[in-house]
């Protein structure tokens, strides 16, 4: 494995990972749809984006643990298509980037220690 491709294995889920909590967060942003007044859409901005804000979490323990991030990334990805039922759209709009980190998370916790060897090296 070259150095460029150790960087790309270790930095992908993380960076994506960040990606897909913002992208989870601008769905929070409908709380402000101009029928209700400014508290009560701060109320519901802050519970549409607590769900975002967990996952960003998971995203900074996995930068410690990899292993963590994609059993919980494929884990929401899983219920998710439970949840979603048969909308296709929806399902790989959310799912689908949640499985693709997941599966990152879980290569980059596979090749741990040589992407961390290797990072060091440069």
């Amino acid at each position: 494995m070259t150095t460029t491709s150790a960087r790309l294995m270790l930095w992908s889920p993380r960076v994506l990972g960040i990606l897909v909590c913002l992208f989870l967060s601008l769905f929070a942003l409908d709380a402000f749809n101009g029928s209700r007044s400014f508290s009560e859409a701060l109320r519901a901005f802050a519970i549409h984006i607590a769900p975002a804000v967990l996952l960003l979490a998971v995203v900074a323990a996995s930068w410690r643990w990899e292993w963590l991030g994609g059993v919980v990334f494929i884990g929401l990805a899983v219920v998710y298509v439970v949840i979603a039922g048969s909308r296709l759209d929806w399902i790989l709009a959310i799912s689908g980037p949640l499985l693709i980190v997941g599966i990152l998370f879980l290569t980059s916790w596979r090749f741990h220690e040589e992407l961390h060897r290797l990072q060091s090296r440069s």
